[in-house]
């Protein structure tokens, strides 16, 4: 027996859709948003059709923006002889949380995983290397702690080690299996001041 009408029940539907959202968090949503004042729903549904037509990647570091470049590749104030090397755009923003970091970085939009058939040709590792062949001291990888972010960092450690180039690796601090997006400043703090060189 349908509870709800049709147009509820297709709001609840897409809603679900979205990650991390639950039959049960995408009713209490609905009910939120058929309760907002229109003017609010329309400038979210405005706001996500904004969004999906004009954010793009940055074409230096790979995260989200509305422009050819972010602004933390475009900013003159970040070191850009160090790069941190992180999964995804979520990560990215994790680091800046600590405002401790003033290098730039590296987005690979995953990790490899060979169980799940992800290469290294499947994630931005070749626009990482062309990249590193500027003026680059230090690569600091920043892959989660998991068996993928693990096979990540030393796959990426033993491409760029005949460069030359530093290469670290945040320290351990961040619990493994864990994602950076949900560790707190302070620990992510700790684990980039304690990278270690890798070998």
């Amino acid at each position: 027996m349908e509870l709800y009408s049709e147009q509820v029940n297709l709001l609840v539907e897409e809603l679900g859709r979205l990650p991390g959202i639950g039959h049960k968090s995408a009713q209490r949503l609905a009910y939120h948003i058929i309760n907002m004042p229109l003017d609010q729903v329309k400038a979210l549904s405005n706001s996500i059709i904004t969004a999906r037509e004009n954010v793009k990647y940055c074409k230096e570091c790979f995260t989200l923006t509305d422009k050819e470049i972010c602004p933390i590749c475009a900013s003159n104030n970040r070191d850009k002889k160090t790069i941190m090397v992180v999964e995804t755009p979520r990560d990215l923003t994790a680091y800046e949380r600590t405002g401790k970091y003033n290098g730039v970085y590296h987005v690979l939009h995953g990790a490899i995983s060979p169980k799940l058939g992800i290469s290294q040709d499947d994630i931005r590792l070749k626009e990482l290397i062309i990249r590193l062949r500027e003026d680059v001291d230090e690569l600091i990888i920043a892959t989660n702690s998991g068996v993928e972010g693990e096979i990540t960092a030393m796959y990426i450690s033993k491409l760029v080690k005949p460069t030359g180039i530093k290469v670290s690796r945040i320290a351990s601090g961040i619990p493994v299996g864990g994602d950076l997006e949900c560790i707190d400043e302070v620990t992510l703090l700790r684990a980039l001041e304690g990278r270690v060189e890798l070998s």
